[in-house]
């Protein structure tokens, strides 16, 4: 049977093949079939096609006998947590980091995590074998609205000593992508008492800021204002805000590593111990500081979904990813980039030091990643050979392939996202990496181009 989703739901670009107002009809339809008579809520980032997809999603829903909550524009972090209080099932318009072509269909369950896999697959084979149960005509599903993002912030605050936050008088430079976060991170910060300056806060699915990939590259205007004022940090957020980056006060690129393993330490030395859970694509520094204090680190495949359903299953203290989506067990198991800067921001006001201390204080690696392009036909045929390449190499294969040397770590996987191999490389200094990076590029390259 074809696939639908990927890592996070189904994206392509719009008015295409694998995003279209048809294909969104169908999916409402397979989805309202599977779930029933339910409820069900959906919103949206900001981008241009949100409401073309979003309200044909929702006639199929309707069609199929479920009521519709329309959240409007919302990060996707507020419309699971909405989701999980309010409604049987969600639904979130988003292509996340995306270029602005893109747009895509996010399923939540009804506690608020991205589907799991399983149910995909229910939820796919409806749809290729159009057995759609539609509902009578008296029977077809209502449409209303609702507010989701002061539920949201009111969560957040929740979670926080706000208190000591406020006292800290923190300054602190925003950068929104002009996505979904326009909505929430500014506020939020404001209601906790910072100096807010935002960047790029206007809602605009042209994206005319940046790209919403919240990359080095793409935030040259924040790190630049960051070294020219007295800010305390800078904080960047991809497309849907459920991503944050971080730029500490001398204006410093930090990697997503670098704060996953900031907070994985922090809430492991709290809790005296503790499961973290983070997938075989991040730095080697989780696992040091974790085990360190006295926790224990578990691996999964690449993706937010898997990494979250993980942390349920193992009850973890924490979870999150290298790319700056961090999971905190006590607030919802997904990505959420406004608690991520809050959870930072009580770290520095309660250690009274700057963040590149807190920093400086972590094992040091330095982190390589490449792409190389391939069909997505082709994935499949490639992973075989690329194992047949390094059969007699240290490898694990939980996720493509992990490939250990004395020197460093390869990881060698295919994008649940788009038509490429991801290629990551670590080692102790930036040399090594690069070096490791460029050697087993150029081997997924030979390895796809003789299968052509």
């Amino acid at each position: 049977m074809p696939r639908l989703f990927g890592t996070n739901g189904i994206r392509g670009v719009v008015n295409g093949e694998d995003m279209n107002a048809e294909l969104a009809l169908k999916i409402g339809k397979a989805v309202g079939t599977w779930l029933g008579d339910k409820e069900v809520s959906i919103g949206s980032d900001t981008r241009l096609s949100n409401e073309m997809l979003k309200n044909a999603v929702s006639s199929g829903l309707m069609a199929a006998s479920c009521d519709v909550v329309d959240l409007g524009e919302a990060p996707t972090p507020a419309i699971q947590y909405y989701t999980r209080e309010n409604t049987d099932f969600g639904i979130a318009i988003t292509a996340s980091h995306n270029p602005p072509e893109f747009n895509g269909i996010k399923c939540i369950d009804s506690d608020g995590t991205e589907l799991i896999r399983w149910k995909e697959e229910e939820i796919e084979e409806i749809y290729f074998d159009e057995g759609f149960e539609l509902c009578e005509w008296k029977e077809v599903g209502s449409l209303s609205s609702d507010a989701p993002l002061q539920l949201y912030i009111d969560a957040i605050k929740g979670q926080i000593d706000t208190e000591t936050i406020r006292d800290s008088d923190f300054e602190v430079i925003v950068d929104c992508a002009n996505g979904a976060s326009c909505y929430s991170t500014p506020y939020i910060l404001r209601e906790i008492g910072c100096d807010v300056t935002t960047l790029n806060a206007q809602p605009d699915g042209m994206f005319p800021g940046h790209e919403s990939e919240p990359t080095e590259e793409n935030l040259v205007d924040l790190i630049t204002m960051v070294k020219e004022t007295d800010a305390d940090l800078g904080v960047a957020h991809d497309g849907d805000a459920d991503r944050t980056i971080f730029i500490d006060e001398d204006g410093v690129f930090l990697h997503g590593d670098s704060i996953l393993t900031l907070v994985a330490k922090k809430v492991v030395q709290e809790r005296g111990g503790g499961t973290v859970v983070t997938p075989v694509s991040s730095s080697s520094s989780v696992e040091d500081v974790v085990e360190e204090n006295g926790g224990e680190l578990v691996y999964t495949e690449v993706g937010s979904p898997i990494v979250a359903r993980e942390m349920i299953d193992r009850d973890a203290v924490f979870g999150g990813e290298e790319n700056g989506g961090l999971i905190f067990a006590e607030h919802q198991y997904c990505r959420d980039a406004a608690m991520a800067v809050v959870s930072v921001l009580e770290m520095i006001a309660r250690e009274e030091r700057k963040l590149s201390d807190l920093i400086g204080d972590l094992p040091k690696y330095a982190l390589d990643k490449r792409g190389v392009e391939c069909p997505d036909e082709m994935k499949e045929e490639l992973l075989k050979e690329l194992k047949k390449r390094f059969k007699d190499e240290d490898y694990d294969d939980t996720d493509g392939l992990k490939i250990y040397y004395d020197e460093g770590w390869v990881l060698i996987r295919p994008s649940g996202t788009e038509p490429k191999y991801r290629v990551y490389s670590e080692a102790r200094d930036e040399k090594t990496a690069e070096e490791l990076g460029k050697k087993h590029q150029k081997e997924v390259k030979e390895a796809l181009s003789n299968l052509l």
